[in-house]
């Protein structure tokens, strides 16, 4: 299999096209989250001067250049919808050129920007002091080694069809959970309501002998889940941190800037995780009375905060 390597400025170019007549309204504006998705965008519009957002034309690529408090990953994607999309001007926007419809596909480079590999690239290649970027420049002296157009499109198929795939399988987990949720909610409605506090209890376990090192170290996301942490941990020390062990629940009291949902996450895991210490860590006193699995979907239901 014959591989070219090429600049990536070989291939591509900046598009300049803007909403100046304001024919796009705010029903086709859309931000980029570091899934490598388009979105809508969640800014208040209202009011908002729409002629000067950039109009990015189905299978034309935009990317915001700012790496800044991202989750390490680069927010970059193309439209792959049929119709256009308007982004904000603080991002950039370019495509493959007419003539390098024959080396590059649209496609290939898409899932070239999504590999975890390019994420650490262009993190480890931003600059910049309390705000890091990467610029169109940037993007530009990025080294692509390409097989053949035929290749390409072999890689692609594969992966549309994964992706085919995957949106059926999450389709069809979403319906169930629909109903697990509708289920849920009946049993609330038709059994006495109890207070939770008589059946959980506060735990405060540190991690003061070290045992646990930055592999166990996590943060809590709005999904109800753990992840990676996100903070600069050279040279600080985690022997002050709290240890969650299997079974146990951490959350975040300060509920602010977080879109309407707690940060909050159950350790099903069979290891312990240390997160910060400001976080609250609680578990059920007597499972026989509740099981913690249970408490878990309740907390992940959309309605399970009664205000």
């Amino acid at each position: 299999m014959g591989l070219t390597k090429y600049k990536l400025r070989e291939l591509i170019e900046p598009s300049h096209e803007v909403n100046s007549d304001g024919i796009y309204g705010i029903d086709v504006v859309r931000g980029i989250n570091n899934l490598k998705e388009m979105m809508r965008s969640k800014a208040d519009l209202n009011g908002r001067d729409l002629t000067k957002f950039q109009i990015v034309r189905p299978g034309h690529f935009v990317f915001n250049h700012r790496t800044s408090r991202n989750g390490s990953k680069f927010s970059i994607t193309y439209n792959y919808d049929s119709e256009p999309r308007i982004f904000t001007e603080d991002y950039v926007v370019f495509h493959i050129k007419d003539d390098c419809s024959n080396i590059l596909l649209k496609e290939w480079l898409y899932i070239y920007f999504c590999r975890p590999e390019f994420d650490r690239y262009v993190i480890t290649n931003s600059w910049g002091s309390s705000t890091e970027f990467f610029n169109w420049d940037d993007i530009c002296d990025i080294d692509v080694t390409l097989p053949s157009i035929e290749v390409q499109r072999k890689y692609v198929d594969v992966y549309l069809s994964l992706q085919n795939n995957l949106a059926a399988y999450q389709s069809k987990v979403d319906e169930l959970k629909l109903v697990c949720d509708g289920y849920l909610d009946k049993l609330k409605k038709e059994n006495e309501k109890k207070t939770l506090g008589n059946y959980i209890e506060l735990i405060d376990i540190r991690n003061e002998k070290g045992k646990l090192g930055l592999d166990s170290l996590r943060g809590i996301s709005t999904e109800k889940i753990f992840i990676n942490t996100k903070a600069d941990m050279l040279d600080v020390s985690l022997h002050n941190y709290k240890v969650i062990e299997p079974n146990a629940f951490v959350y975040v009291a300060d509920t602010s800037r977080r879109g309407d949902k707690i940060a909050l996450a159950f350790n099903d895991s069979n290891k312990s995780y240390i997160v910060s210490s400001i976080y609250t860590a609680f578990k059920v006193k007597d499972e026989n009375d509740l099981d913690p699995h249970y408490l878990k979907m309740l907390a992940q239901m959309k309605t399970s905060v009664e205000t």
